[in-house]
């Protein structure tokens, strides 16, 4: 929690003002050329992720779009996932969204962009246009979706507001923020501070958003925590500090998988942020996304 309080003051202290993060409109570039990705995206992607040559298989049919969380980007947050699913013979995409000129990480010795602060309508909107991209380049009728934190989140949007439904066939959340979260009451002494709060909802919309009892969180109460013919995994830790109660992150409704690392590891101390990292996490990721073929999950 003290970290992410002190992320959130970095980001303060350099931030630029917010511009808007409108989905991109590049096209697929012409064969043969120097041109950017299909995406747009120059920034360096995690290994594994953006081969825009690759085709699926018939024993993974569906290309993996991976979805970073707040204060977050697409290759820190997937340098082992990434890999890993690749090496599985998927093909593996991976996007930024929610970025503010200005705001970096160099939390992997790269100037890299921090995103997942925009609204989260706008991301599931760059969200949705980066799906399609894939599905044009790959061929494929579906694409799988795993997502950290707002990540594991913001996709449900998607499939719930923007028509995502019929293009995805499995969501994957790893602590996702599927109800919103109190940050252990931090929300709730919002109101004691607004100045201080208003200064970090200025820089991270998303933020805003996601706290309990927004008109973002009662705009997804709506309507039904799934839609018809998705399934549904999410992966909860019992140490999450930042989506909290952890127990908010499961989602109600059929084809939902409700998973909590320690009932396969007790020993696992891995919180919000390391859940990403965890072998038995990302082991139930690629269970969750190939469950004819799963495998008995071990303590790592």
């Amino acid at each position: 929690m003290l970290g992410a309080i002190l992320l959130a003051g970095a980001l303060l202290a350099g931030a630029a003002t917010p511009a808007s993060a409108a989905p991109s409109t590049a096209a697929a570039p012409a064969a043969g050329t120097a041109q950017l990705p299909p995406d747009g995206d120059s920034v360096a992607s995690p290994p594994g992720a953006n081969d825009w040559n690759c085709r699926p298989t018939a024993a993974h049919p569906h290309p993996v779009v991976l979805v970073h969380g707040t204060f977050a980007n697409r290759y820190e947050n997937w340098l082992a996932l990434s890999p890993l699913l690749k090496d599985l013979g998927y093909c593996v995409f991976a996007l930024d969204y929610g970025t503010v000129p200005g705001i970096t990480s160099t939390g992997s010795g790269l100037l890299l962009p921090i995103g997942g602060l925009g609204a989260v309508s706008d991301s599931a909107a760059q969200l949705a246009h980066f799906v399609d991209l894939v599905r044009s380049a790959t061929g494929a009728a579906k694409v799988d979706i795993v997502g950290h934190s707002q990540g594991g989140m913001m996709p449900n949007y998607y499939l719930k507001f923007l028509g995502g439904a019929s293009k995805v066939d499995t969501l994957v959340g790893l602590a996702p923020s599927n109800h919103g979260t109190t940050l252990d009451g931090i929300t709730n002494l919002a109101p004691y501070f607004p100045g201080v709060a208003d200064l970090i909802y200025t820089v991270c919309q998303a933020c805003r958003d996601q706290a309990v009892g927004s008109d973002f969180n009662a705009t997804m109460a709506s309507r039904p925590d799934t839609v018809p013919g998705v399934r549904y995994t999410v992966i909860s830790t019992l140490y999450d500090e930042v989506v909290t109660p952890w127990r908010t992150q499961f989602l109600n409704g059929p084809d939902v998988d409700n998973q909590v690392l320690q009932n396969h590891c007790p020993l696992t101390l891995a919180e919000h942020v390391a859940i990403a990292f965890s072998p038995t996490a990302l082991h139930l990721v690629a269970n969750a996304l190939d469950p004819a073929h799963a495998t008995p999950v071990l303590c790592g």
